[in-house]
C-alpha cells in the first residue's frame, strides 16, 4: 500500500489525501465539482450506476477523473413489507439519505416509500426533520452516527440496536434485533396500550360517577334506597377486576414478525408439500453439511444489555466461515456455529475488537 498523508474528510463529500506525492480525491459529484473534474467526464457512469440503486464513489487523481467504486447496501428481506405496514397503520414514510437521487428513487421503488429527500447532508436530515415535524408528528429510524442529530429532534427516535452507539444513546426507543418490522410492532403496541388505556378510564368514570352517588345515599331520601357497605365493597372490587383484565388483553398482542413468520412457515410447508422426494435429498445434503460443522462457546466479560449482545453477535458473524452466533446475557456466554476450518482465535480476536473481554473459548461435540 502507498504511504498517504494529508488525508481530510469532507463531510457529506467524501475524503482526499495525497499518496505518492499525487492528490487524490474519492467522494460523490459535489466533490468532483470541487477539484475541478468537469461533470461530463463521470456523468454517464454516475446514472447507470446509480440506476441499478448502487452508491457510487467518484475518484479523482490530479483534479482528472478515473473511475468509479461502485458500493451497494442490501434491501433487507422484510424491509418493503415493514414499509407495506406502516401505510396500512396510516402512516406516512420518508426516506432521508445522502446518497445521490436516482440511487434513492431506485431503492425508495423497490420498497415502497412515499417520499424521498436526496443528497441530504448530516447537518441537513435534523432541519428536515424540524420541517416535516410542521405536518405531524414524527417518528425517525437510524442506526448512524449521522442519524444522532435527527433522533434527538424527531418526536419519537427509534434507533437500530446494532447501530452506532451514538444514534442508541440519542433514541428515544432502541430496538434490540436489526429488524425494521420491530418498528411497526412497537407503533402498534404503542396505539394498542393507548386504546387500552383511554378504555379503562371511561370505564373507571362511568363507574364510579353511577356509584359514589349511590353508596353516598342520593336515592335514599326520594326513594329509601341505600347502598349497604358490603355490596360497595363487592361492587369496587368488581370494577377493579374489570379494569385489570381488560389491561391484560394485551398479553394477547403478537408482534408483526411473528405474523409475518407464521405466513412464512405456512408457505414453507405447502412449497415442502410440492417438493416431494426433494426434501429427502435435501435432507442428507444437510445431515452432510452439519458434519463439517463445530460448535464454539465463548464465556465473555463485559457484556451489559441487549445493545452488547448484539455487537457480539454481529462481530462473530463477520467471522468468515460463521453461519450462526447468539450471545446470551444470563450466562455471559455467546454460543457459535462454525464451518471446520474457523479457529477459535478469530472468534476471539473479533469479539475483543469490540472491546468485550473473552475469557475462555471451548469447542463442543
Amino acid at each position: 500500500f502507498a504511504e498517504v498523508a494529508a488525508f481530510r474528510t469532507l463531510a457529506g463529500k467524501g475524503v482526499v489525501a495525497t499518496a505518492e506525492g499525487e492528490s487524490w480525491a474519492v467522494g460523490n459529484a459535489a466533490l468532483m465539482q470541487e477539484c475541478g473534474v468537469s461533470e461530463e467526464e463521470f456523468a454517464r457512469e454516475l446514472a447507470a450506476v446509480s440506476e441499478q440503486g448502487k452508491t457510487p464513489l467518484l475518484v479523482a487523481k490530479e483534479g482528472r477523473y478515473v473511475g468509479l467504486i461502485a458500493t451497494l447496501d442490501k434491501v433487507k428481506a422484510n424491509s418493503r413489507q415493514a414499509i407495506a405496514e406502516f401505510k396500512k397503520l396510516g402512516v406516512r414514510t420518508v426516506m432521508l439519505t445522502g446518497d445521490n437521487e436516482r440511487t434513492a428513487r431506485a431503492i425508495a421503488a423497490e420498497v415502497g416509500v412515499d417520499e424521498v429527500f436526496a443528497g441530504v447532508l448530516p447537518a441537513d436530515k435534523e432541519a428536515r426533520i424540524a420541517q416535516l415535524q410542521k405536518q405531524g408528528k414524527v417518528a425517525m429510524v437510524g442506526d448512524g452516527i449521522n442519524d444522532a442529530p435527527a433522533l434527538a429532534r424527531a418526536d419519537v427516535g427509534i434507533a437500530i440496536g446494532s447501530g452506532s452507539d451514538i444514534a442508541v444513546e440519542s433514541a428515544d426507543v432502541v430496538l434490540i434485533k436489526n429488524d425494521l418490522l420491530d418498528a411497526v410492532t412497537a407503533l402498534r403496541l404503542s396505539r394498542r396500550t393507548l386504546s387500552n388505556i383511554r378504555q379503562n378510564l371511561f370505564w373507571a368514570l362511568f363507574y364510579n360517577s353511577v356509584c359514589i352517588p349511590l353508596a353516598a345515599g342520593v336515592l335514599y331520601v326520594p326513594f329509601g334506597v341505600r347502598l349497604s357497605p358490603m355490596i360497595g365493597a363487592a361492587a369496587m372490587s368488581v370494577s377493579s377486576i374489570f379494569v385489570v383484565c381488560n389491561a391484560l388483553r394485551l398479553k394477547l398482542f403478537k408482534p408483526t414478525r411473528a405474523e409475518a413468520a407464521k405466513a412464512e412457515e405456512t408457505a414453507a410447508a405447502e412449497s415442502a408439500a410440492r417438493q416431494g422426494n426433494n426434501d429427502e435429498s435435501a435432507q442428507k445434503a444437510d445431515e452432510r453439511n452439519e458434519s463439517d460443522m463445530k460448535t464454539f462457546v465463548l464465556s465473555i466479560d463485559g457484556m451489559m444489555c441487549g445493545h452488547c449482545t448484539s455487537r457480539v453477535e454481529k462481530a462473530l458473524k463477520s467471522v468468515e466461515g460463521v453461519h450462526e452466533a447468539a450471545a446470551s446475557l444470563d450466562d455471559g456466554t455467546a454460543t457459535v456455529r462454525a464451518e471446520a476450518g474457523v479457529a477459535a482465535d478469530a472468534l476471539k480476536a473479533a469479539v475483543e475488537a469490540q472491546d468485550y473481554t473473552v475469557t475462555a473459548v471451548r469447542e463442543e461435540a
